[in-house]
């Protein structure tokens, strides 16, 4: 009896103490096991030190790349010199000549990628503070390469400041107005799907900006309610909810009209470039070049995307000239001009002309100079040109698609590798590329910060996470392990799955499927940051309430090269959808997997993808969220729509294979999840399809967020999102 009661107590207590070391919703939601990393690292001009933000915002601080050791303090918000006092900044900008810097104060998000903010010019050496402009807050301010000037946009007009004139400022434009013209700055879908929020540039010398123009004035406005809510609250919406109004142009709409522009500093002349640009064509990117200020280069996409031009353009005679035409069977995709840079006597332009994206070298007259960088394997990031030695810095996929290492290629073509570590690297090289900064992680490692020589030895460990590590050591996290599989139609899958820390083959386990699925993404990496909340947390957290989770990356996706990416053009979600059930199939032949009970979840495309997949055909799916779902491409915008589908008018087969289209073929238990106030994926998807939904006589839920945009986050939001999406799947496969 007393061994009996013994044996109880122990079990007793091993049950609390598991019970207690569980995760858990709030904690994940909340950030508690966020990964420490290195605040806004730049590399600073003597080659042998990094400035980094503090992470409480107060500092800005100066660290050795050799030692690792810090070496001063560069900005400080306890030591100024300044009527003007700080408790914190968000950022910070240094001058090209690192005699001051611009520190960013009092952020308000507009879009993904752009907000306003208080700006104040900090001087190194006197420690003074002053503002920027009085004239209100300001948008992506720009130092012109001398130091002694900045410009910078507001309310779609640009505005310059001249350090040697006492701060005197000057409004270059007066026509910016948004909803109408906006100038230095692009509009939504520009800002959007070309991912910047910065358009113009001085030139060389600083005695001229230049700028992309943008006309949305014939922009169809698009409007959403917007209600009082709460955190926060809206009280001007109180009696009557408002809108929001903004140019959002949708598939085959009319999308602004782009022109470059020069602004003469000394005359003050504004001039505009004859540049030979179609009336719908694009300008995803300008540029300076690095020596001659009678040189910027401007790159232009026609409509359907399949057509790169490279110009060099002289800001004083507006005269345009073609130097480089690259061209594609379906798209180019937004990774080339992406990861293209100026460098010393010309410029490195990605390119997929090979099948896999690598880096070529050109000179300003367009005349190609050397392939850096070959092979059946995509770069993936390029980090700069060493122009005396002839050598490119960058990251590829050589090892895997799964993996990312840092290399270098030298002007024989001889590649090293520099990174040590089997896994996801990134890099941040001193300016003379004798040490970089190394962030390495993988499925089962928080991210590691090193500091590494240019033979990519490992100087010092900056950042480990092991306080992370030894937190959730104490969680008993269940595997995570990478397996590959070959469908049905002969494709071979790549995927990661999330077991339970009691696993057992002799179990059946239901499963929970998460996927993006999106052109040229990738969610199957050997990478921290895969899955959600990072680590596969949140997976670890469904594994601790019974279930089995898996991702993985269809045809479509990223990481394998041209072929498998854009084998989906002009039929979004056709493939996609039938290599997620085809994953259904392979996991329910599993001995370990109840094949009757597999969901699926996805946000955004995952969410189309969700929803495309439960309408397949096979009814391979027992229920399913799709959080933020684009429900038919006729109502997302022109850009990435068009880039993958053409236009409706073009296309109409491909847009009538929707969601919507697929509504009456939905199978299984659909949870919707959607933000009212979603700028990107509009309310409208859901709606609209709900309705087919109701028309073809299909149950469903709805859960709408009020006055959520497309991250549906702010106070209690998402903890309950995902509450209501772990809910579900405990309802409904268990």
């Amino acid at each position: 009896m007393k061994r009996i009661l013994t044996f109880l107590a122990l079990v007793a207590v091993l049950t609390q103490t598991a019970a207690v070391a569980q995760l858990k919703l709030d904690d994940l939601c909340n950030g508690r096991y966020s990964a420490r990393g290195i605040n806004r690292a730049a590399p600073l001009l003597d080659g042998e030190t990094y400035s980094c933000l503090s992470p409480d915002g107060k500092q800005v601080l100066a660290y050795s790349f050799r030692t690792g050791e810090q070496t001063g303090v560069l900005f400080d918000v306890a030591n100024l010199k300044s009527k003007i006092q700080l408790s914190r900044i968000d950022g910070y900008i240094m001058s090209p000549t690192e005699s001051h810097m611009l520190v960013k104060t009092q952020t308000r998000s507009i879009y993904r990628h752009s907000n306003t903010a208080v700006y104040y010019i900090y001087n190194l050496k006197s420690r003074t503070l002053e503002p920027l402009s009085d004239g209100g807050p300001q948008e992506v301010p720009q130092w012109s390469r001398d130091g002694n000037m900045v410009a910078f946009v507001r309310d779609g007009n640009l505005f310059l400041v001249k350090l040697l004139f006492n701060n005197s400022e000057s409004q270059i434009t007066k026509d910016g107005e948004m909803g109408k013209v906006l100038n230095g700055k692009p509009d939504w879908v520009n800002e959007e799907e070309f991912s910047l929020s910065r358009s113009f540039d001085f030139n060389a010398d600083g005695s001229m900006l230049c700028w992309i123009r943008y006309d949305e004035t014939q922009v169809p406005l698009y409007t959403f309610p917007l209600f009082k809510g709460l955190a926060s609250e809206r009280e001007e919406f109180a009696e009557y909810p408002g809108t929001y109004d903004y140019k959002y142009p949708i598939a085959g709409a009319q999308n602004s009209t782009v022109t470059v522009h020069s602004f003469d500093i000394k005359s003050r002349v504004i001039r505009q470039m004859q540049l030979p640009l179609e009336p719908d064509g694009y300008i995803p990117r300008i540029y300076s070049t690095l020596e001659d200020p009678e040189k910027i280069i401007v790159f232009t996409l026609n409509r359907h995307q399949d057509r790169l031009d490279i110009y060099v353009a002289n800001p004083r005679s507006t005269e345009c000239r073609l130097i480089v035409r690259e061209e594609a069977q379906h798209y180019i995709p937004d990774v080339v001009y992406e990861q293209s840079r100026m460098v010393e006597g010309g410029f490195v332009l990605m390119s997929e002309r090979s099948g896999f994206a690598h880096l070529y070298l050109y000179d300003l007259n367009g005349t190609q100079k050397r392939q850096l960088t070959s092979g059946d394997y995509p770069v993936t990031s390029f980090y700069g040109y060493d122009a005396k030695s002839g050598t490119a810095y960058y990251a590829s996929a050589q090892e895997s698609p799964l993996r990312r290492a840092v290399y270098k290629s030298d002007a024989k073509g001889k590649q090293v590798k520099l990174s040590t570590q089997e896994g996801t690297n990134d890099a941040l090289f001193s300016t003379n590329f004798k040490y970089f900064l190394n962030t390495y992680s993988n499925l089962n490692t928080p991210p590691v910060y090193t500091i590494c020589d240019a033979a990519g030895k490992t100087l010092r460990t900056m950042e480990d996470n092991q306080a992370l590590r030894n937190t959730l050591s104490t969680l008993g996290l269940g595997e995570r392990r990478f397996f590959t599989f070959t469908t049905q139609d002969g494709v071979q899958l790549n995927g990661f799955m999330v077991l339970p820390a009691d696993f057992s083959e002799s179990k059946k386990y239901p499963v929970v499927m998460h996927q993006y699925s999106g052109p040229g993404s990738q969610q199957v990496r050997d990478s921290w940051n895969v899955g959600n909340m990072g680590g596969a947390l949140y997976e670890q957290y469904l594994c601790q309430q019974g279930f089995i989770c898996v991702t993985v990356d269809g045809r479509g996706t990223g990481g394998r090269g041209r072929d498998f990416e854009q084998c989906t053009y002009l039929h979004l979600g056709n493939l996609e959808a039938h290599d997620q059930a085809e994953t259904a199939v392979y996991l329910a032949s599993l001995p370990y997997i109840d094949g009757q009970h597999i969901g699926i979840w996805g946000w955004s495309y995952g969410g189309f993808n969700t929803l495309m997949s439960m309408s397949e055909g096979r009814g391979v799916f027992a229920a399913g969220v799709a959080v933020a779902p684009p429900t038919s491409w006729r109502y997302y915008d022109s850009i990435y729509t068009e880039r993958f589908m053409r236009t409706p008018k073009e296309n109409k087969e491909g847009y009538d294979d929707s969601p919507i289209g697929r509504a009456a073929k939905l199978q299984g238990h659909l949870l919707l999840c959607h933000g009212t106030a979603d700028d990107n994926v509009h309310f409208r998807n859901t709606m609209e399809y709900t309705e087919a939904l109701v028309q073809a006589d299909k149950d469903y839920s709805l859960l709408s967020y009020t006055n959520r945009n497309h991250s549906i986050n702010g106070g209690n939001t998402r903890r309950h999102l995902f509450r209501q999406i772990t809910q579900w799947f405990q309802t409904y496969l268990q």
